[in-house]
């Protein structure tokens, strides 16, 4: 496949045949190399993931960012804009975690100050978050209390003492999703999903304590309330076992509406159903429900980890701020300029985030100036960052940017060679306790196993697409 570049940093995938519109793609030329080779190496490698999603119909943007890797049917790291006529809603485009995303807070004390308690509160952490495979929360909920909470989102567990009203601003959305059919989930999907609300799950997802280590944009630091030497949460999660039923559901349903409206799709993994069909309606609405369980799931972990501060610091939980939520995998309805033109359109990004520029009326209004913080985590042991949204993101990649640095390494080839103790040790060397259920897990996640987060996070920012805001360097990291 021809990649064409269009200036530092921003390539375009040429058209080929049965390709409805040309990607654009960010990206160094080292991680253009990387693709070229995955290319060669690998049928199922992200160019050609991108080359059969820009095969759909009624599509009116595709993009690449600059953490893009292979993922099931779309690349991971892309984002699509659909017509809501003509356009198509893919389950591959947003994948089986739905709403997967980084719930953060800001500490009121400096690094220096959480050090001295740094395995207290490790080991505080560790017992109060539910983290691991298969494991319950200490939310309980009933079936008819679980279709309030697909309706209501992060509102729902405030209601029920999680958190405070004022929260809910400082969400995406204000944790909420509107105008949901909760008959488009099944009963198995909510059933897995009745005691998992305030649970870590495992895998890729953590709860991170860190220091701000750097400030590179003082106003809008200013703005977003952080302080360089202060201290910052990150708790990345999504829906868990209710995402991954819908997926499992949705996807023969799809297979089957791909068949009945006569769709060409340039491979299975790209099922999918007219957007204004019965299905599409159905499938869309399943993935705002499941987007409301993972805000409330976020919500309710943020809580813990204010209640367990207050008790290792003896300062109110109160004084804990929400900083802010933003979800990777989702669907939404939301109005952008094509050719010139507002328009509303269907977007899906699949380990992309929303990244917002300046006065956009959907940032919380303390941010708004500066434009939305966007919030990307780093691979285990590895910086952060937080970075704000532009007003070329809202042109270039409707409003969506990087969510992470992206593998570069899948999880088998990683336990294959990385040993989970090993690493272990070399993170408690660099003074980052690590709290897990498991080391296998740990070798999955190792910062060998993923991109360089630097490089990726340069790349946005001199292409303009997100700005850096601070970088943030691990302390205690909580896994599955």
């Amino acid at each position: 496949m021809k990649i064409k570049k269009i200036k530092k940093d921003i390539y375009s995938l040429e058209k080929e045949e049965r390709m409805n519109i040309s990607p654009k793609i960010f990206a160094n030329q080292e991680i253009i190399n990387t693709l070229k080779r995955d290319e060669l190496k690998n049928q199922n490698n992200s160019l050609n993931q991108l080359k059969n999603l820009s095969s759909l119909p009624g599509l009116k943007g595709v993009v690449a960012l600059a953490d893009i890797h292979p993922g099931y049917g779309a690349p991971i790291g892309s984002a699509t804009a659909s017509d809501l006529r003509e356009g198509v809603i893919t389950f591959a485009s947003t994948g089986f975690d739905i709403n997967c995303g980084i719930h953060s807070l800001v500490l009121p004390i400096t690094a220096k100050e959480l050090n001295k308690k740094k395995k207290e509160f490790a080991e505080s952490l560790f017992k109060d978050i539910p983290a691991g495979v298969g494991v319950g929360g200490k939310l309980r909920i009933d079936s008819t209390q679980m279709d309030e909470l697909l309706k209501g989102g992060a509102e729902y567990v405030v209601k029920r003492g999680y958190g405070k009203k004022k929260d809910l601003n400082f969400l995406e959305e204000k944790g909420r999703i509107k105008k949901i059919d909760v008959t488009s989930v099944s009963l198995k999907a909510k059933e897995r999903a009745r005691d998992q609300i305030g649970t870590l799950g495992s895998g890729n997802h953590y709860c991170e304590i860190q220091e701000i280590e750097k400030i590179y944009d003082l106003k809008s630091a200013k703005k977003f309330g952080l302080i360089q030497g202060g201290t910052f949460v990150s708790i990345h999660c999504g829906s868990r076992a209710i995402g991954h039923q819908i997926g499992s559901d949705y996807l023969p349903i799809l297979d089957s509406a791909v068949k009945k409206y006569g769709i060409n799709i340039n491979n299975r993994d790209l099922v999918c159903a007219p957007f204004n069909s019965e299905e599409g309606q159905k499938y869309f609405s399943a993935i705002k429900a499941g987007t409301n369980a993972a805000f409330a799931n976020r919500q309710v972990i943020g809580v813990l980890v204010k209640r367990s501060f207050e008790k290792v610091f003896g300062l109110s939980e109160s004084e804990v701020k929400t900083f802010y939520d933003v979800g990777h995998n989702t669907a939404k309805i939301e109005t952008h300029k094509f050719e010139g033109k507002k328009r509303k359109v269907l977007v899906q990004r699949k380990g992309s985030t929303r990244g917002f520029g300046p006065n956009n009326l959907a940032i919380p209004k303390n941010y708004r100036v500066v434009g939305q913080p966007v919030i990307v985590g780093g691979s285990m042991g590895t910086n952060s960052f937080i970075l704000r949204g532009t007003k070329e993101a809202m042109n270039e990649t409707f409003g969506s940017t990087i969510h992470g640095a992206g593998r570069s390494m899948s999880r088998s080839e990683a336990i294959s060679k990385i040993n989970g103790e090993d690493l272990l040790k070399k993170l408690f060397e660099k003074g980052i306790v690590i709290k897990a259920h498991s080391t296998k897990g740990l070798a999955e996640e190792a910062p060998l196993a993923y991109k360089n987060i630097i490089d990726v996070v340069n790349t946005m920012d001199l292409t303009n697409i997100s700005k850096k805001v601070a970088k943030l360097k691990p302390i205690i990291c909580i896994k599955g």
